[in-house]
């Protein structure tokens, strides 16, 4: 108890909130990092887990380059590929290890949204004269909609996490209280950078949730494609 009243303390000494490196930035850094690489995880896995969702090939392969990509080890990674783009570079070898790391989650809940379709709402869809791309934007995209909140979320959550990492390289982020407090052994300052990241990741959960019951309304109208014609 006197750890978590010391990092309480540390939390609310006004020296953590002022200057350059005062808790807010560090947090708006670390939350940068992560909506950076969650945005790019999504530009290149959405339209490729529709795709395969849509079609029904690739799903092994997409797979198995997830669980690759799963394995990876991320310090590892983030270490060699900043040695080959330089320190200056380092921004760009730490998105592409969370890029990496999000890419199986979002991928995965927007292939499954498709999938778990009911194949009979597809029909009727293609009954009523849909095209296929209407099919897709119209029924498939809306109905898989809660699935693919699901992956981001999961996908968020871990880059959260792994963005820690940023403050080996130099990148600061919330990482870069527990590096120091390793280094220091400021167990106050450690475990207040570990609460704040806690913090954080139960934030932006919060938000995917609340998108999650979003996503759920949209989803709803397309259950029934028969109302839509085809333009």
């Amino acid at each position: 108890m006197n750890l978590f009243r010391d990092a309480l303390a540390w939390l609310l000494d006004p020296a953590q909130h002022t200057g350059a490196g005062r808790i807010a930035a560090r947090v708006l850094e670390h939350l940068g990092y992560t909506l950076l690489a969650l945005a790019v995880a999504a530009l290149v896995a959405i339209p490729l887990g529709y795709l395969i969702g849509h079609t029904g090939r690739g799903r092994q392969l997409a797979v198995a380059l997830s669980g690759a990509a799963r394995a990876l080890p991320s310090l590892g990674l983030l270490t060699v590929l900043t040695l080959a783009v330089g320190i200056g570079d380092a921004w760009l070898a730490a998105t592409v290890v969370l890029v990496v790391l999000g890419i199986p989650s979002v991928l995965a809940g927007a292939y499954a949204g498709l999938e778990a379709i009911d194949r009979d709402v597809i029909d009727a869809a293609r009954a009523t004269g849909m095209t296929e791309w209407q099919v897709l934007a119209r029924v498939e995209a809306p109905l898989g909609l809660p699935l693919l909140v699901g992956g981001l979320r999961s996908a968020a959550l871990q880059i959260v996490a792994t963005a820690v990492l940023a403050s080996y390289v130099g990148l600061g982020g919330l990482g870069i209280y527990i590096q120091r407090g390793i280094a220091l052994r400021s167990y106050d300052e450690m475990l207040g950078g570990a609460l704040l990241i806690v913090a954080l990741a139960v934030v932006v959960d919060a938000v995917l949730a609340a998108a999650a019951r979003v996503a759920r309304t949209i989803a709803a109208p397309a259950r029934q494609p028969a109302v839509h014609t085809a333009d």
